[in-house]
């Protein structure tokens, strides 16, 4: 999360990273080089080190590549071309629309690279562990902290550039490189191959579980137990361990004190009409204020309607096939905003907004699905973990329940939240004119690694 700490924020990368930018054409933003270093002379040296660094690790977290929004709207935007009308002049997010994305396609790069920069600053929290001593609480807090946002960014980076579960072997399937030491000079030795999917994927569950131990119940706008254990609902998820998945949104939602907000329309707008605070309902979500911050779903998804606040690029056009998905009565079916002839989710429009990346109801979801699933009754019936986040949109309760209706429930409550693309994959549908496992449907591996790092294996069709 990015406060307002540009002083502290120069000083993290004065003395934690040389980092070399690039200023590209307009396709792309900012570029990066694939190159980080630390010098020993710069090496952290105390606590308040390892503290800027670890806000630093946040700072990247959640920049426009990462968290900010463009795992999201990538991951919303590849093949969805049945929900979403994309008329953006960036080529890298059409192809990605199109499913035509080339071995240099820029956002992919700049999501790989965010992410692996971000890394890299938790790696070298991480290695200064021992510099925080001012309470054994802190170092707990703060290796709990690193871990979160580590593994985060692993589980991002493996869905998207490496096939998922479920699509052949995932102990041989190429995973993306696991460095898990900080870097502070890039030899040979760092040019590491792509781990396999499992090793990838059995790190972010030892990070995560490890950082729900150490992270405290309450952290302000930082990450807390409850944000790592709502991550690794979500992994077990996509590793269809429903029982470890189930059992991990339980510990959401019993412990936390979240709760769901009764209006749906009120988790919108943080800036505009929350004053910059987050609903009750997120359980952890990127900060933006007016000073600093950057939310590309509000970039990419958002429009001027003619309300204070409101902006945007107005490339994605929400299609009348999905709005026609809601039930008559539903307040999502409503919560859309037609403008110049077209309509837009009033989810992204505040150009302010805080970025969510994890709600609630997206835990009572997963712990419906897992106890249907498995024929439990974990925490609640699946039957009334559904009604509870349908009579919030005021539609009437079920009677019965099938596994086709939580998942289109699923569907629905978290539409262009970031989650279609894999959502697809783990139920196996079809992405548009693409089925589930489709090496389309796969990031590629930006060329500039390939080039660097000869151990790499780039994805099928690049």
């Amino acid at each position: 999360m990015k406060l307002n700490i540009q002083i502290r924020k120069l000083n993290y990368i004065l003395s934690a990273a040389l980092i070399t930018l690039l200023v590209t054409a307009c396709e792309k933003r900012l570029d990066i080089l694939p190159y980080q270093s630390i010098t020993e002379d710069n090496a952290l040296a105390s606590e308040s080190d390892v503290n800027v660094t670890l806000i630093g690790a946040y700072d990247g977290a959640q920049a426009a590549a990462t968290y900010g929004g463009d795992i999201m709207v990538l991951n919303d935007l590849v093949g969805n071309n049945a929900n979403i009308n994309f008329t953006g002049t960036f080529a890298g997010l059409t192809d990605a629309y199109q499913t035509l994305m080339v071995s240099n396609n820029s956002f992919a790069a700049g999501t790989w690279i965010g992410a692996y920069n971000t890394i890299n600053r938790c790696n070298n929290v991480l290695s200064a562990l021992d510099k925080v001593t001012s309470s054994p609480a802190k170092k707990s807090s703060v290796e709990g902290q690193a871990l979160f946002i580590r593994a985060s960014m692993y589980f991002e980076l493996v869905r998207l550039y490496a096939k998922t579960i479920g699509d052949g072997d995932a102990s041989s399937n190429p995973g993306v490189p696991l460095v898990l030491t900080k870097t502070e000079s890039v030899t040979n030795a760092d040019y590491i191959p792509r781990a396999s999917v499992k090793a990838v994927y059995d790190q972010v569950v030892a990070d995560l579980t490890k950082a729900e131990s150490l992270l405290p119940s309450s952290n302000t706008i930082y990450a807390t137990k409850w944000a790592a254990a709502a991550q690794l609902s979500r992994v077990h998820l996509m590793l269809k361990n429903y029982a470890a998945a189930g059992d991990a949104a339980n510990r959401v939602i019993a412990g936390s004190g979240k709760t769901l907000n009764t209006d749906f329309t009120k988790l919108w707008f943080t800036f505009i009409n929350n004053g910059g605070a987050n609903p009750a309902e997120y359980i952890f979500a990127m900060t933006v204020t007016a000073q600093d911050g950057t939310n590309s779903l509000n970039t990419y998804f958002g429009r001027n309607v003619g309300i204070a606040g409101t902006a945007g690029r107005s490339d994605c056009k929400i299609k009348a096939a999905h709005i026609a998905l809601y039930e008559t009565g539903d307040i999502r079916k409503t919560y859309f905003a037609l403008s110049g002839g077209n309509n837009y989710t009033r989810k992204h429009l505040d150009r302010y907004g805080n970025v969510p990346i994890i709600r609630l109801a997206e835990m009572y979801l997963t712990r419906a699905e897992a106890n249907f699933r498995n024929n439990t009754a974990v925490g609640a019936a699946p039957l009334s973990d559904i009604n509870s986040i349908r009579t919030r949109v005021g539609l009437p309760a079920l009677s019965s329940l099938t596994l086709d209706a939580i998942t289109k429930e699923r569907y629905l409550e978290l539409a262009f939240e970031g989650h279609n693309l894999h959502e697809a994959k783990r139920l196996q549908k079809p992405v548009g004119a693409n089925n589930w496992n489709s090496p389309k449907l796969i990031l590629p591996i930006p060329q500039r690694e390939m080039d660097v790092n000869k151990s790499l294996v780039q994805n099928e069709g690049y």
